[in-house]
């Protein structure tokens, strides 16, 4: 065994990129799943509702709100370590194309609405006597605008950033690959949600399977570039990393 051998085996990775995914995952399903516990079944008001009805929530259901926001909040940070380590797999697999920098971007910029939006549900959650229900619809329409169309928005650059390079390197199965370039486009489409609200059906949709997609796909990612050619032989149409590095 070389020295560089050696030396490359025992560069530190990071943390485990799947599990970082299925940990937001798994806080992101909750905090939808448990705040309604707290209120009666009711779940977090959309701001296409009426101004009484959302009001209303976060006046009667203020405990609710304030463990949405923290769930939400919390879901943010595992995020942004995912994005933060996939872009240093991809250059350590010596992928030079513009892939790995949109994934970061889109990740952080994920991170940081979805962390914001979490906050701001949460202070929608602190029972502060006097507020006007004018105003917690805004905020509520603030929180959605973050944490939904804003969220997803940077998601699908993230998944978009891995996607293509997955595809053309052979970094994991043709039909994940096609599956989150699916996922990504949908995600970018989504912020027409803002002028047309009949599609933010796509918002859910976008953000549940893309997180598991990047769950996947994290398990699925191979830690050393010389993995890469050795998948791209078996597909039989992908080039080696050095190759797209050029």
């Amino acid at each position: 065994m070389t020295e560089t051998t050696t030396s490359r085996r025992r560069r530190p990775d990071g943390p485990n990129a799947g599990v970082l995914a299925v940990v937001s995952l798994a806080l992101t399903i909750a905090s939808v799943l448990v705040p309604p516990l707290l209120a009666s079944g009711t779940p977090f008001p959309s701001p296409l509702g009426s101004t009484a009805a959302v009001s209303g929530y976060f006046v009667q259901h203020s405990a609710a709100a304030s463990v949405t926001g923290f769930l939400v909040f919390a879901a943010s940070v595992p995020l942004g370590i995912y994005a933060a380590t996939v872009y240093a797999r991809m250059q350590r697999l010596g992928i030079r194309v513009p892939g790995p920098t949109i994934a970061l971007v889109g990740g952080i910029a994920a991170s940081i609405l979805l962390s914001i939006s979490g906050l701001l549900a949460w202070a929608l959650g602190q029972p502060v006597a006097g507020r006007p229900p004018a105003l917690l619809h805004t905020l509520d329409y603030v929180v959605y605008a973050l944490g939904g169309v804003g969220f997803v928005t940077g998601l699908g650059l993230l998944i978009a950033g891995i996607a293509v390079p997955a595809l053309i390197l052979g970094l994991a199965p043709r039909w994940l690959a096609w599956a989150g370039l699916i996922l990504a486009g949908l995600s970018e489409l989504s912020f027409f949600a803002l002028l047309i609200p009949q599609l933010a059906f796509l918002l859910p949709v976008c953000r549940f399977l893309g997180l598991a997609w990047l769950s996947v796909v994290g398990f699925l990612l191979p830690r050393d570039r010389h993995d890469v050619p050795r998948r791209g032989d078996r597909a039989g149409t992908a080039p080696s990393a050095s190759e797209v590095g050029r």
